[in-house]
């Protein structure tokens, strides 16, 4: 299985998305519809939001979302790629409520429980030891304060699966191993469910493009580094196309939406909380 720690090389992820930079916003379809659909399920809940944390903010194209739904609220928006944050710093005014963080979501700079609102729209499919990720993210909530996010789950691509003759595709973590996590990263109460989108194409080459543009090449550890690359490449476009292949072909995407309550930062060892109104009266 390629869901477990370690099989990212998180160096490769990273240049990925320093030279996807620039042509970014061409192909983040999929970030728009998840963003909708994270936004449709933020409308009911009641929070006050002073401080959100925007994790794998890229370009920023969701902070005027995240602003208009929390007027009040300072947006900061974190992403480890430099060019992603240039990027979104040349898209909005100077008088914008919003500050860029360039930092690893594994490491957030921020204080204990100085965060009411976490948003992190299809940034877990490049985190690939959730349990870490997840315990960063109950350490900076606040109590009471929320996590909301979307990510892919197993069945997404299962059409290139399919089609290639090698591991070259991530396998993304179920839906209920994802929600086990959060419970145990002290994270409340979490609440997940499940989307299918499907899109599709003529030509495997706008594929391609769409991928590389979103920077969703392959950065598995175990991936071949052959100069074959190029080979495999017009082997899966003919297997996609050739032989009989149904024209327009589909690519399909399992969007895995969740959200869940923030319960403060942990007790430090030796340390025990109990709550006032459970202290009862000595009765003589």
């Amino acid at each position: 299985m390629n869901d477990l720690p370690g099989a990212l090389k998180r160096q490769d992820v990273q240049r990925r998305f320093e030279r996807a930079a620039s042509n970014f916003n061409s192909a983040d379809f999929v970030h728009r519809h998840t963003a909708a659909g994270l936004f449709d399920r933020l409308l009911p809940m009641q929070i006050d939001a002073a401080c959100v944390l925007n994790l794998g903010s890229a370009t920023g194209r969701d902070h005027p979302l995240l602003k208009k739904r929390f007027r009040a609220a300072l947006v900061f928006g974190l992403d480890q790629s430099r060019s992603m944050l240039l990027q979104a710093r040349r898209n909005r005014s100077w008088f914008s409520r919003v500050d860029d963080i360039q930092a690893d979501a594994m490491r957030l700079p921020v204080a204990d429980g100085s965060v009411d609102l976490v948003y992190a729209n299809l940034l877990l499919p490049w985190i690939d030891d959730l349990p870490a990720c997840f315990a960063e993210i109950a350490r900076a909530l606040r109590k009471g304060g929320l996590f909301v996010f979307s990510t892919l789950g197993p069945d997404s691509f299962r059409e290139l699966c399919d089609q290639s003759s090698e591991n070259s595709v991530r396998v993304f973590p179920d839906m209920h191993i994802v929600g086990d996590e959060l419970v145990k990263s002290r994270l409340r109460d979490p609440v997940l469910d499940v989307d299918t989108l499907s899109l599709e194409y003529r030509d495997p080459d706008r594929l391609f493009r769409d991928l590389r543009n979103a920077a969703a090449g392959n950065s598995l550890r175990s991936r071949r580094r052959t100069l074959s690359g190029k080979g495999r490449v017009r082997a899966l476009r003919d297997r996609l196309t050739g032989n009989g292949a149904v024209l327009p072909f589909k690519v399909t995407l399992e969007l895995v939406y969740g959200h869940a309550w923030g319960d403060g930062p942990a007790p430090v060892a030796g340390e025990y909380r109990v709550a006032a109104g459970g202290i009862g009266r000595r009765r003589r």
